[in-house]
């Protein structure tokens, strides 16, 4: 069933054609990510199928009766209502009788209006969506209904205008980069609620692992032509790549006629035959597609980075809280060279606080930080390029200089080093203030980069860049050789550019984890599974005293297990150094988790034997299961010795 079509629809302003003729569907229970490049209109298309911007030519069809629900980046809220009433305010009848069955509860006395709120939510079938609706409000830590809209962040108006709209249950969900300012269990909340809901949805993210995990289709827009994928991410991604290499044959073939093409027309008397002129208009045809370029610029910045000496950063018992709330609690901890970390944890857990710290922006409340003299940051904020009325692209860079010092001496000017961060010739003089959200966070990005720092600490970076530019970002950052920290909730990204974690878990408490995000889950989730099953052992052992004696030793394993669970959190004493290979520090993270895991794996086994109605030769099973556990934990503890011996110079 069709809910929406776009026919040939244009639009542009003054002379820059964002697009022009572009048609598709959107048909029922569909899953659609649109994917293009930041400044190619993705905001504006969004907005004409959502009706609130009209397109030059062409035109949007809707089906008859199907209710359309917009979640735009800056959502426009009342800021005279309260987090409660803006819920309310909506026009879905049976959240009105929630609302008057909730306004009951506060008035028991008159038990008649009681009884009848009562009975409406029986008619109305709403105490399951009650339950729904409460849930999201809890999930998008929303939970002081009375706060006033003009009270919140630009974070938490977001995520209730997601909370409205998700509650609003809609025919067809439009979606302008709806993981921006949502924390990483946020996400994989709302990434699982898509999947299971029998939602039609159209969206545009930045967000690889949600298209991978939510979208049935994806659509890309490209040098104005559109390409649809049916299939989620991954599918996308090879099938562009098939798409381009034909392309790419077929270009070659194209360059290899119009030179045999070229080669005729030269020899070509001036009278021509009607055969003749019409192979000349051929030629020309051949001509326009072996000259066709693609703008494909890769960012290449061979930045001529000052080298890191021996000292880097150090943070020594560094304690920071703002009133009651604890951010920081004597954290410890010495930079090395290479260092690649990733900062997760929920908003208001102090991530951009400890940013703040290690720049020097922001003083700790005790503990010292120390900065080695060759050190040189590159900070890149969620504040933005501060915009200058009347600026041009290519001025904000000349402020730097009009060239850019690279390696082995050469240079290049300020204009060439915007074409490598995709702004070509006459973008470079359009104003700040013209370009899309992405395109000045890209633009902030190469500020940040042609200072020459050789410590990058990136806050939230790939907020509104579109996924092509994220490609580039990546390339860059994997050869970037000083450090880096990088604060972000892609786990895409994540994953692709750090190799150990700073878990911020609330509280002044950050665990140091040797690994990835992808790698952190799978740890958390044989954790939970652990407790979880020493839990279930406990509770099944209560009636008799021997029984309860038995509980008692299950409940000391219980905080074996906790103990052993803090202790891996900070287990990792000695830190990567330029002393071990790519590889080898690679299979040192690695090592550490695997033991780890075999350590939890040994507990486990170990209460096994705690069951005293265990059979001989369950005695032996298992304890030939517990021989291989050992034997295995000290071949690996072995290795992990082995390299950090290494990597101590030893």
């Amino acid at each position: 069933m069709n809910y929406l079509s776009v026919e040939n629809v244009a639009k542009s302003f003054g002379e820059l054609v964002l697009f022009e003729n572009i048609s598709f569907g959107i048909n029922k229970d569909q899953k659609i990510g649109f994917v293009a490049k930041n400044g190619t209109g993705k905001t504006s298309l969004l907005h004409i199928i959502a009706g609130l911007e009209s397109s030059d030519t062409g035109q949007v069809i809707s089906r008859k009766g199907i209710t359309i629900s917009f979640l735009p980046q800056e959502p426009n809220l009342d800021p005279n209502l309260s987090i409660e009433e803006t819920i309310f305010a909506s026009d879905n009848l049976t959240l009105k009788t929630i609302q008057n069955y909730e306004q009951a509860l506060l008035n028991m006395e008159d038990q008649e209006a009681y009884q009848k709120a009562f009975e409406a939510m029986d008619a109305a079938q709403a105490w399951d969506f009650e339950t729904q609706y409460k849930q999201i409000l809890f999930k998008l830590k929303l939970d002081d209904l009375n706060r006033k809209v003009e009270m919140l962040s630009g974070g938490q108006k977001k995520r209730l205008a997601l909370a409205v709209l998700l509650l609003s249950k809609p025919d067809l969900v439009i979606l302008d980069e709806p993981t921006n300012h949502l924390d990483l269990e946020m996400i994989e909340w709302l990434e699982a609620y898509f999947k299971k809901e029998n939602l039609t949805l159209f969206m545009v993210t930045h967000d690889r692992y949600f298209l991978e995990n939510v979208c049935t289709e994806i659509i890309e827009l490209e040098e104005g032509q559109l390409y649809s994928y049916k299939g989620n991410y991954a599918y996308y991604l090879e099938n562009k790549d098939a798409r381009m290499a034909t392309a790419a044959v077929e270009l070659t073939k194209a360059k290899q006629l119009y030179k045999k093409e070229l080669e005729w027309m030269r020899r070509q008397p001036k009278a021509r035959t009607t055969k003749s002129k019409s192979r000349i208009d051929d030629f020309y045809q051949i001509k326009e597609r072996a000259h066709k370029r693609r703008n494909d610029h890769q960012v290449q910045l061979e930045i001529n980075m000052e080298r890191l000496g021996s000292k880097i950063l150090e943070f020594h018992k560094i304690s920071k809280s703002f009133d009651n709330l604890q951010l920081l609690d004597k954290f410890e901890y010495v930079f090395k060279t290479g260092e690649r970390i990733g900062i997760i944890g929920k908003n208001g857990t102090g991530k951009t606080t400890f940013l703040n710290i290690m720049t020097g922006d922001l003083p700790p409340d005790s503990g010292k930080v120390i900065v080695g003299d060759t050190v040189k940051f590159g900070y890149y904020t969620q504040n933005g390029i501060q915009i200058k009325k009347g600026q041009k692209v290519i001025d904000v860079i000349k402020e730097y200089g009009d060239f850019i010092p690279l390696k082995k001496g050469r240079i290049i000017s300020a204009g060439q080093l915007l074409e490598r961060f995709l702004f070509d010739g006459k973008k470079q003089h359009d104003y700040v203030e013209k370009l899309s959200g992405g395109e000045r966070k890209r633009l902030y990005l190469c500020t940040v980069f042609i200072q020459n720092p050789n410590f990058l600490i990136l806050d939230e970076p790939t907020n509104d860049l579109d996924v092509v530019t994220l490609n580039v970002l990546e390339s860059f950052l994997l050869d970037f050789p000083g450090c880096l920290v990088v604060v972000s909730h892609d786990r895409y990204f994540m994953d692709k550019i750090v190799d150990h974690l700073f878990v911020f878990k609330g509280n002044g408490l950050i665990e140091n984890f040797p690994g990835n995000y992808s790698d952190y889950r799978a740890y958390e989730g044989g954790i939970d599974k652990a407790f979880s099953n020493a839990k279930a052992h406990t509770e099944q052992e209560h009636s008799t005293k021997a029984e309860k004696k038995q509980s008692t030793q299950n409940q000391n394993s219980i905080a074996q297990i906790a103990n052993d669970t803090e202790s891996n959190v900070s287990w990792k004493e000695k830190q990567h150094t330029g002393n071990l290979s790519y590889q080898e520090q690679k299979e040192h993270a690695k090592l550490e988790r695997e033991i780890a895991k075999l350590e939890r794996d040994k507990t486990e086994k170990e209460q096994v034997f705690l069951n005293p109605e265990l059979s001989n030769e369950e005695i032996t099973e298992e304890s030939e299961k517990l021989k291989a556990i050992i034997t295995q934990l000290e071949e690996k503890e072995e290795r992990w010795f082995e390299l950090s011996s290494k990597q101590e110079g030893e």
